[in-house]
């Protein structure tokens, strides 16, 4: 068993490792599925074999410790030397091979369950959501609101809310499923969504706007227009870099193109059933369903709602629109 654990072991440290150093496209709710499969069967074994044994092996010791007292009582020896205390707390103790699979058990499933069904932390890569977001938020991601999905296969069990205009939503990015994205929901299903010379119309109707100060964004040092949109009773802001043309350079091909046109001025999409169009608030630095098309269904992780650290500004710290 210690070779065959040796062996399970560097199997998970090589996967890490390639992931981290990029030799891997890793997958963490897979990863983290195994551990709780492998480190379960481990604390079964445990709890019903290897411990078991133990623990008869420490009456054997008794039951003979006890009729070596006994036999020397009879020939008169009242004083009868060794303690076998130190060999039972040794014969009881689990070996290393345990200790790292079923004892980390009990921790590896409740992560497991919390991050499945309920909430998932996420960090902020990039700056895409400013000024909502910003880079380095560690947030956390509500995994029921829009239903409770499976685990690794994200096949949806309960239906839970719809996501409505105005949500910031993690999913998993259509064109490499393995990667996790976040932006706001813009146009839900049926929608015809238009961005066009940096304003944006869902279904024919301008989104309130109202514009604020200028937002400084500390790492690209410079001032970008800031506005505060309006979804029914959601407000939030988006910025604007007045030195980026309206047009949208390299949409891809994707599923759906054609349900979009694009012209020098922005671009109009029909979303079609079963998807929806995201973008982020830092709307001329965000690559969003406007170059790579809609978010089915399926590819959604969660719902986007407190900011729980930033190392670098703990002021950060909060619920956010």
């Amino acid at each position: 068993m210690q070779a065959l654990t040796a062996a399970v072991l560097a199997a998970f440290g090589l996967y890490a490792g390639s992931w981290y150093f990029g030799l891997v496209d890793g997958n963490f709710a897979l990863l983290l599925f195994l551990a709780t499969v492998v480190t379960g069967l481990y604390w079964l074994a445990e709890r019903f074999y290897f411990l078991p044994q133990r623990q008869q092996a420490v009456a054997v010791l008794e039951a003979n410790d006890l009729q070596r007292r006994a036999e020397l009582s009879k020939m008169g020896i009242a004083q009868v030397d060794g303690d076998i205390s130190e060999a039972k707390v040794k014969l009881l103790m689990q070996p290393w091979w345990l200790d790292w699979t079923a004892g980390l058990f009990p921790v590896i499933i409740v992560v497991f369950l919390l991050r499945s069904f309920l909430f998932e932390p996420f960090k902020i890569p990039s700056g895409s959501m400013i000024p909502t977001l910003l880079v380095g938020d560690l947030i956390l991601v509500n995994k029921f609101t829009y239903g409770v999905r499976l685990p690794v296969l994200n096949i949806k069990v309960t239906e839970g809310n719809k996501p409505q205009r105005g949500d910031v939503m993690v999913f998993r990015y259509p064109p490499k499923p393995r990667l996790d994205y976040i932006k706001r929901v813009v146009g839900v299903p049926g929608d015809t969504v238009a961005y066009l010379n940096k304003r944006l119309t869902i279904n024919g109707k301008a989104v309130e706007t109202t514009a604020l100060p200028e937002f400084f964004d500390e790492d690209a040092m410079r001032y970008f227009k800031q506005f505060e949109e309006t979804f029914g009773d959601k407000k939030h802001r988006v910025l604007n870099d007045t030195d980026r043309p309206a047009f949208v350079p390299g949409a891809d091909k994707f599923d759906g193109y054609e349900a979009c046109s694009y012209t020098v001025e922005g671009v109009t999409c029909k979303v079609p059933e079963g998807h929806y169009f995201m973008m982020g608030d830092n709307r001329d630095n965000s690559l969003d369903s406007r170059y790579w098309g809609f978010v089915p269904d399926k590819n959604i992780v969660g719902k986007a709602f407190f900011v729980w650290m930033n190392f670098g500004n703990l002021k950060r710290i909060g619920g956010f629109n």
